[in-house]
């Protein structure tokens, strides 16, 4: 029973969380009551809002333009409900810990999503995150590791940036490694970390064996990143806790 009104909880924030996406995106004020179509600006009613429902009885159209509608709102709205389920399936209690681990989840996806959309990575998002998660860290007398975390993760990306001038990385991913690195602290960090490269790397060659991607194309790095994080979030102690044994560190 727990885990269906999660699921739905889940549901109902990545409606929420499409439509923060759009407004970042969009300049609208996140606190404007009325949602409305991306396409033809008419507000939408509750019928036109029910969280993947709303999309596949309306066929993927809006009610009032007949313009397609992204299937980013029903991927975003399933897989924060899935997310979530999978956070408290790691937790198993229901306290402020779950809580804060929602909304870490909620910052991941926004920046996914914006990041793979828009290849851009907002301070707005990313700075007041990496602030919770510092709070976070604090409040779990866990603050040295986080420190510790976000200098390896944010430093590294640093020195790639500005080595390479920006090619190589950008700038919002080195914003994205201190929140990061906060959120997942060391040693955590490096399944974080190895996760994201090999992620990447075989998502880029895949897409470049399909002829979607050059080798020379710039890909959204941020995405890899938050798949990564989410991962961590799960299995990253695990991960390091294999990995120090395998190397014969106890």
């Amino acid at each position: 029973m727990e885990i269906a009104v999660i699921f739905i909880f889940g549901l109902i924030v990545g409606s929420f969380l499409n439509a923060l996406i759009w407004r970042l995106y969009s300049g609208d004020s996140i606190f404007e009551k009325s949602s409305k179509c991306p396409r033809c600006g008419h507000k939408l009613s509750w019928p036109d809002l029910v969280p993947v429902v709303s999309f596949f009885a309306l066929r993927g159209q809006c009610r009032y333009c007949k313009k397609p509608i992204s299937w980013q709102y029903p991927l975003v709205e399933l897989a924060t409900a899935f997310a979530f389920v999978l956070i408290y399936g790691r937790l198993s209690i229901i306290d402020y810990r779950l809580l804060f681990q929602f909304v870490f989840v909620s910052f991941l996806i926004i920046i996914f999503a914006y990041d793979l959309k828009h290849y851009l990575i907002l301070d707005k998002v990313v700075f007041p995150a990496a602030v919770l998660a510092l709070v976070y860290q604090i409040w779990q007398h866990n603050v040295s590791d986080a420190i510790y975390g976000a200098l390896i993760l944010s430093g590294f990306f640093a020195v790639l940036y500005f080595i390479s001038r920006g090619r190589w990385i950008g700038a919002g991913d080195v914003k994205l490694g201190i929140f990061l690195g906060f959120l997942i602290p060391f040693p955590e960090t490096l399944a974080l970390f190895f996760m994201a490269y090999f992620l990447g790397a075989g998502i880029s060659i895949l897409l470049v064996l399909l002829k979607n991607k050059k080798f020379s194309d710039k890909v959204p790095f941020g995405t890899f990143l938050t798949c990564a994080a989410f991962f961590a979030m799960l299995k990253g102690e695990e991960i390091i806790s294999w990995y120090f044994k395998l190397i014969g560190v106890r």
